[in-house]
């Protein structure tokens, strides 16, 4: 990889933060001779992998771990192992700030704790990056912006799924009006009953945990709307239920490994043949309790299992939206409607695609950081009023998010004053914008009302959403 100086860097980190350079004291390395110092808080999978292992196997040459912190101390351990990097580690997050003083925060904890080290880190004097979702309710999203307003640091949001070929194309004949305005949207995600149902054995099947599915997993998609419609959200109606996980199954156990039904649960996971969930999460369970393969019919769970809801945009678009979680296929559909015609686009729709990959082994494909670098193409139907359709055909590699991941990260370290034309990078904006529209979904279910995304926060929606 090419070292890059760091003029270039705080170029990079500006376009992916709130709007102004952050100062140029902030790091010391490049031309000094000194690589950033950074510092992780939540060493899970997300942690260790994309956030952990990839920055020090791709950016070694301009940035270095200083402190890992969890509360599991055998987590931090594996992390160590695992990331393959020798900084102290730290149970306690406030000594890890004092004793290491990084210039760069990363924040990959439980949803429900991201405002907790967020907020801590920009009062520190910390560059807060922290993975999505922002946060999980609307008074936690105001309380990081007030701290972000008032700290002379910035917060950055790793969004993703923006930056794959597919989406991207997506946006470019958006941007062009290759269909006119568009009026209304029809969008569809699905996840089988591998990936779904996995929400449901972890911390994501609580709502005081996860803020429900709403906002932990539909942040992506939110965001991708927000971004390819470049408008706010105005307004959210949403209904929701869980009907199918949770006290609705028709037997429950202590976890997988030591449950009766083995036999007769078609959800049973024998987290034994998971050789990393075995490492970072069953052999470190003594520290904290924290059981990977909980059962999915347990009592606990109390977020919902189907999903749907209508936003309206400032500009008067119109989306409806829908999440399943016990689909038998994993995928997504979305059909943009046009003053001037129609934009379809899918992923995984194995009856439209010829799918090779088995159902269990989508999600896995998905977030592989690393292997098979394999193209794969999929389709998007561009359809003009009195014209027939015509067919685009996007590649892109399926690991890392569709590429996302990568490019993501690259734009970071590699190329940071590259043109940004399509306006990927994301910021605190960006970021609480998407979980607002999920949060506003489990209001509008709790009060049978439409919700106002205005009178969640102080952020007040525009018609032409404001880049960051």
């Amino acid at each position: 990889m090419n070292n890059i100086d760091r003029r270039s860097f705080l170029n990079s980190i500006a376009m992916l933060s709130a709007g102004t350079l952050i100062p140029s004291s902030a790091f010391a390395f490049g031309k000094t001779g000194k690589k950033l110092k950074v510092a992780i808080v939540g060493v899970g999978i997300r942690g260790i992998t994309f956030w952990g292992k990839r920055l020090v196997e791709e950016y070694s040459d301009i940035l270095e771990y200083v402190g890992l912190s969890d509360i599991n101390p055998g987590r931090l351990e594996h992390a160590l192992k695992y990331m393959n990097v020798s900084c102290p580690t730290y149970v306690n997050f406030d000594q890890m700030l004092s004793e290491q003083k990084p210039d760069l925060l990363i924040v990959t904890t439980k949803d429900s704790t991201h405002h907790e080290f967020i907020i801590k880190g920009l009062n520190f004097g910390c560059d807060v990056l922290t993975e999505k979702p922002l946060t999980t309710d609307e008074l936690k999203c105001q309380e990081i912006l007030d701290a972000e307003r008032k700290s002379s640091k910035k917060l950055l949001v790793g969004f993703n799924y923006r930056w794959s070929p597919y989406a991207t194309k997506i946006k470019k004949l958006l941007s062009e009006k290759s269909i006119g305005t568009i009026t209304s949207v029809d969008f569809n995600w699905y996840l089988n009953t591998h990936h779904g149902a996995s929400y449901y054995r972890r911390w994501h099947g609580q709502m005081d945990s996860g803020g429900s599915l709403w906002v932990h997993k539909a942040t992506h998609h939110f965001d991708l709307l927000n971004w390819w419609l470049d408008s706010d959200p105005g307004e959210v109606f949403a209904y929701g239920d869980l009907e199918h996980y949770g006290k609705n199954g028709p037997f429950r156990g202590e976890n997988c490994r030591k449950c009766s039904h083995k036999k007769d649960c078609k959800f049973h996971y024998d987290i034994t043949k998971s050789k990393m969930d075995m490492n970072l999460y069953v052999a470190n369970e003594k520290h904290d309790g924290y059981i990977r393969d909980n059962c999915l019919f347990r009592n606990e769970i109390d977020i919902y299992d189907k999903m749907s809801a209508q936003i309206k945009y400032m500009n008067n678009t119109v989306v409806n939206y829908s999440l399943t979680t016990y689909s038998p296929f994993e995928g997504w559909r979305i059909a943009f409607n046009g003053t001037e015609g129609r934009i379809e686009a899918w992923q995984d729709i194995p009856y439209n695609d010829d799918e090779s990959l088995l159902q269990e082994d989508l999600h896995k494909a998905e977030m592989e950081q690393t292997g098979d670098k394999k193209m794969v193409s999929n389709p998007i139907i561009v359809h003009k009023n009195w014209e027939d359709f015509k067919v685009k055909q996007v590649e892109f590699n399926r690991g890392g998010h569709g590429g996302g991941d990568a490019r993501l990260q690259d734009k970071i370290f590699v190329n940071p004053s590259a043109p940004d034309p399509y306006k990927h990078a994301a910021g605190i904006r960006d970021g609480a914008m998407s979980i607002l529209i999920g949060i506003g979904a489990r209001r509008s279910i709790e009060s049978g009302k439409p919700v106002k995304i205005a009178d969640l926060t102080d952020l007040e929606p525009q018609v032409e959403r404001l880049v960051d």
